[in-house]
């Protein structure tokens, strides 16, 4: 298997490699201005947001070399380290969308900034459950792609690459091993997706797509529930495992692919009847008592350290499946009302982005 053929994504680029997927398209971009403009509540909701991308041109980048958050406790000081450098991903989708939103190139510089010192100090590790948090840089990245300087764009371009082939080589992905296929997949899957549709990448795009389709047959089962749940007597993760694969979904859906949600595995498995066997959980008809029976020691260690929610027997709350609804309601509008109820119905900044993102 290859290694780090850092170059396959940085040739022979076409006017397509532009298009964007990950992020808001500019459709999508003109519909939000628009509506900025006309809607009293988006308009309040852009103030906010507005004020916090502004004050962000005063802050320096906070890149660290490895993120650290899997298989650590809260309070670990690795994994809050990385909590605070964290806090850059949002800040590169801010200056990002606000400059697309405004065309003031003060906040296509600051965010190139930031994505330039990720891009030189960050070093992928191929741990899809730490490179899920690259999600806001990409999502940022894809919205600047076409205007960012050509020296920064060669840096994140390599960087985004490097990432996308440690995870496509890890260890963790040798059959046999339990992160090959479950939530730990979902996340590779989605990341390595997100990254290759960014740049355009086909070696990424299809090596997304096969696996995601046998992802679907080995980590779903037909009557609903995921392997995930099986292993951890929790919804959580059931949710957890379901979020990346319809974040993934969703972006090929929006590159004329095939529809993930409703492909069905040889076995009969889909995510459709994975989400839906989650719906009776988030509507009240049915509850949950969560890690009572988990195989997975760091459960038990989550729950002596006083972490809220993994106690065995802590009830599922249905507005943790927030992440899961708000995803699939792009497939399936009926369950809006749902989605409605269960977030009360209140608006912000982020379901604003959102719902520019569903189908008319």
């Amino acid at each position: 298997m290859r290694k780090f053929l850092v170059t396959i994504a940085l040739t022979t680029l076409s006017f397509s490699s532009f298009a964007q997927l990950v992020s808001l398209n500019n459709d999508e971009i003109e519909k939000l201005k628009t509506q900025i403009k006309n809607d009293g509540q988006t308009k309040k909701l852009y103030q906010g947001f507005e004020k916090s991308a502004l004050n962000y041109l005063n802050e320096e980048p906070n890149p660290i070399d490895t993120i650290r958050t899997e298989g650590l406790l809260k309070g670990n000081p690795k994994k809050e380290k990385t909590r605070l450098a964290l806090a850059d991903m949002n800040k590169m989708f801010a200056l990002a969308l606000q400059y697309r939103i405004t065309d003031d190139r003060k906040y296509l510089n600051k965010c190139a900034e930031f994505l330039g010192a990720w891009a030189k100090i960050n070093k992928p590790n191929g741990d899809p459950i730490d490179d899920t948090n690259l999600d806001k840089a990409i999502e940022a990245y894809d919205l600047i792609k076409k205007d960012i300087s050509a020296t920064y764009k060669k840096k994140v371009d390599q960087w985004l690459t490097e990432t996308a082939w440690a995870e496509i080589n890890s260890k963790r992905m040798k059959a046999g091993r339990a992160t090959a296929i479950n939530n730990w997949n979902a996340h590779r899957l989605k990341e390595v997706g997100e990254i290759g549709y960014t740049l355009n990448n086909q070696d990424f795009i299809k090596w997304t797509i096969d696996n995601l389709k046998s992802h679907i047959n080995i980590n779903l089962y037909p009557d609903g529930p995921s392997l995930d749940f099986k292993e951890r007597d929790a919804m959580h993760y059931h949710v957890y495992d379901l979020e990346p694969m319809l974040k993934l979904a969703i972006i090929i859906d929006r590159a004329k692919g095939p529809n993930f949600y409703t492909f069905e595995s040889p076995k009969g498995s889909s995510i459709k009847k994975s989400v839906e066997w989650l719906i009776p959980y988030i509507n009240g008809e049915k509850k949950h008592e969560e890690y009572v029976n988990t195989t997975v020691k760091f459960d038990r260690d989550r729950a002596k350290n006083n972490e809220p929610g993994f106690a065995p027997g802590s009830m599922f709350k249905p507005e943790l499946a927030l992440p899961v609804l708000r995803l699939s309601v792009y497939f399936d509008p009926s369950q809006n009302n749902l989605l409605q109820k269960v977030s009360g119905g209140q608006n912000n900044w982020q379901s604003v982005l959102e719902e520019l993102k569903r189908k008319p």
